[in-house]
């Protein structure tokens, strides 16, 4: 009995070729814990896709990864003077963000990152100058810019992207490459087209493999079932059932990331009062489960164990059995599955 993760795999890696085929020269991102998947099965997919380079979150992901993929593997978090080091192959290349990050990697394969309006890390204009005169001495893979997701001010990403051309452009560095991160298809046609002599490389893995939300859904196996009636104590903390019904036992607690979520940026009235309105109910101990049961979400009987969760399932819905599988709404980055199922 198990939270499984069942993978629609024929249309799922349709998607994979669907988006390739939009973004020419794609580099596959695997962080985390592989967007739900695992990094063995993204490294395995990444190689069916013929990708080049996987692009991993830090140098001990790409130490995990080194022996599943046998490309190149980009690190995308920005290199540090003084980081721990981690013994790493050749064909690893390190994202830098500083100067001094630069002028520290000496003959070591450097994607170089600029400041965009993200405001996270980059090397700023002012730098620009002063990079000229270190990138000798390193092996220049590249520039990389890493965009906003939304644009509230009507700022445009193509132009955004443009401005940091024409000042590397200024600066005498070289522009063979530019790695960019949430460009649209059509956006990133039109740079390639007014830069003829550069070539645009899309790091891309929220969209590559879990766009098609379609293809894949978690369910989480009833392990037991009992009846309660209103009044009657249950769980850890004893407290009372509110009504007649059943308490479900499922596979799926805490250690899978079970109850655990992302905070998430709301926009709109109505995202906005359904977020108060959970808040609230969750003051008294009312907390909606992402489990699916007769069509409807059902509410947590009590917060989630490290393995199961205890769901409550009201009389007047059908009695669920031993064995059956619930859809579980859950969070590709911050879930771990038992198994994976291809069918």
């Amino acid at each position: 009995m198990a939270l499984t993760l069942y993978v629609d795999t024929a249309r799922w890696r349709a998607h994979h070729k669907q988006v390739l085929d939009q973004f020419p020269g794609l580099i596959p991102v695997c962080k985390g814990n592989g967007y739900g998947f695992g990094h063995d099965r993204l490294a395995d997919e990444a190689t069916r896709l013929g990708a080049d380079v996987l692009a991993v979150g830090t140098t001990y992901e790409a130490a995990r990864i080194k022996d599943m993929f046998s490309g190149d593997l980009l690190v995308l978090t920005p290199y540090r003077r003084g980081e721990e080091p981690v013994p790493l192959p050749d064909r690893v290349i390190r994202s830098v963000s500083s100067v001094d990050g630069v002028r520290a990697l000496v003959g070591v394969r450097v994607v170089i990152e600029v400041m965009s309006s993200m405001k996270r890390h980059g090397i700023a204009e002012d730098e620009l100058g002063l990079l000229a005169g270190a990138v000798d001495d390193i092996r220049l893979e590249g520039f990389a810019i890493h965009l906003p997701l939304d644009r509230p001010d009507g700022s445009d990403a193509v132009e955004e992207v443009i401005a940091w051309m024409d000042r590397l452009r200024a600066a005498r560095l070289p522009l063979h490459t530019m790695f960019v991160s949430h460009l649209r298809a059509e956006e990133q046609a039109r740079l390639q087209q007014q830069f003829p002599q550069t070539r645009f490389r899309a790091r891309i893995g929220t969209r590559l493999w879990l766009g098609d939300h379609d293809a894949t859904e978690y369910r989480g196996a009833v392990l037991d079932v009992t009846r309660v009636s209103k009044g009657d104590r249950f769980g850890y903390r004893q407290q009372k059932a509110a009504s007649d019904g059943w308490l479900v036992v499922v596979a799926g607690g805490t250690s899978h990331g079970v109850g655990l979520e992302a905070p998430k940026a709301l926009h709109g009235v109505m995202p906005r009062a359904k977020g108060v309105a959970r808040a609230g109910l969750a003051t008294v101990n009312r907390n909606l489960s992402p489990f699916v049961w007769a069509g409807k979400q059902r509410w947590f009987a009590e917060p989630p164990h490290m393995q199961v969760s205890i769901l409550f399932v009201p009389s007047d819905a059908d009695e669920p059995k031993v064995g059956d599988e619930l859809v579980a709404h859950l969070r590709h980055t911050t879930t771990q599955f038992d198994r994976m199922v291809d069918r």
